[in-house]
């Protein structure tokens, strides 16, 4: 009997809202090809051939990724622009409504590995968190399944370009300006979590929170 391939998906506890969208899905259903585990700690991970490294906010050093075959990230950008941390959020507050997203190899060089899929999100731009994450795990699982399926038959290209950069979010960038209009700010209110980063202003000294819904 031919032995099957362990794949591997590694997300973080602190950005865990992919874990939901996996565990409903087929993706970590075992079959004659693949068996699959997820861990969030990237310690337990070992002699795995294929690593999905899902939502993960921390840095791999290069002596985690030398214990696995293949090392994979999908990220939300058309590589090497849009480097580094939340990309799908900076670019829907660019006022972009379609989003690359692209599967890679994870190497020591910060978001650089060869890309082995392109592919996108299209949003109308009226989605909230919750629909914007919706739409973004869609993108996401076809992806994996589609190199799974092509698997090992697959092929890759190198990083062409000048690389760009996005720096890091912190629930203090959900602050709104009382004196701009709800209008403007509007992207920024579509990205903001509920629960965990809110929209927030400050008014007579007073931190006031603000939850958006839409209508049903």
């Amino acid at each position: 009997m031919k032995k099957k391939i362990k794949v591997a998906y590694l997300l973080d506890n602190s950005n865990s809202w992919i874990k939901e969208y996996l565990e409903k899905g087929t993706l970590i259903k075992e079959n004659k090809k693949y068996s699959f585990k997820i861990f969030t700690d990237f310690r337990r991970i070992k002699d795995y051939e294929i690593v999905f490294i899902l939502n993960y906010t921390k840095i791999l050093k290069k002596n985690f990724l030398k214990k696995n075959l293949l090392n994979l990230i999908i990220h939300a950008s058309d590589l090497p622009k849009g480097k580094g941390f939340a990309p799908l959020q900076w670019q829907i507050l660019e006022k972009k409504n379609k989003i690359n997203i692209c599967l890679f190899e994870a190497i020591e060089k910060f978001d650089s590995g060869r890309i082995f899929l392109k592919d996108y999100v299209l949003l109308k731009g009226d989605e909230l968190y919750n629909e914007i994450r919706y739409h973004q795990s869609k993108v996401i699982f076809k992806m994996i399944k589609f190199f799974l399926k092509k698997y090992p038959n697959v092929t890759s290209k190198k990083q062409i370009g000048k690389s760009t950069f996005y720096k890091k979010r912190y629930p203090k960038d959900s602050e709104l300006n009382i004196n701009t209009s709800i209008k403007k700010q509007f992207n920024k209110m579509r990205i903001a979590n509920n629960e965990k980063w809110p929209n927030f202003f400050y008014y007579k000294n007073k931190k006031f929170i603000i939850k958006i819904f839409k209508s049903k």
